[in-house]
């Protein structure tokens, strides 16, 4: 396999995620009413999270789910739609480790730390921090 053919999987996948994640995200915000809650990007975010355990669940079941689809569903569409689910599917593979501090940590500082890093890159490129 060249080392093209992945990146083609990838790159449709994510592109395909990335204007489900658009329109998903938009159409919620349209008919909802919930003006001071990012309902669109919360709907994307659990949803990502629901069809990545799916797609593990069904990847560690069945033999059809082979390295191309995984890299066209996983990485690529749902990479695209949110890495959301990535985050949450990596947290939980730590938690059935047993690895609760790992877990832990890993939630914790990418909340907490990436929060404080969109506070830094605003404050780098001299912009106020949004006002609530």
């Amino acid at each position: 396999m060249s080392t093209l053919h992945p990146l083609l999987l990838v790159g449709a996948g994510g592109a395909a995620g990335a204007i489900a994640r658009y329109l998903l995200s938009t159409w919620t915000m349209q008919v909802a009413d919930a003006p001071r809650f990012p309902l669109g990007t919360f709907i994307v975010n659990v949803l990502g999270c629901l069809l990545v355990g799916l797609c593990a669940g069904f990847a560690a079941r069945l033999a059809w789910f082979d390295d191309d689809a995984r890299l066209l569903l996983m990485v690529g569409l749902l990479g695209g739609f949110t890495t959301f689910s990535a985050f949450g599917l990596e947290a939980v593979q730590l938690l059935r480790r047993g690895e609760w501090l790992i877990a832990s940590s890993y939630v914790g500082g990418s909340v907490l730390l990436g929060i404080a890093a969109v506070f830094a890159g605003l404050w780098l490129a001299g912009a106020q921090a949004p006002q609530g």
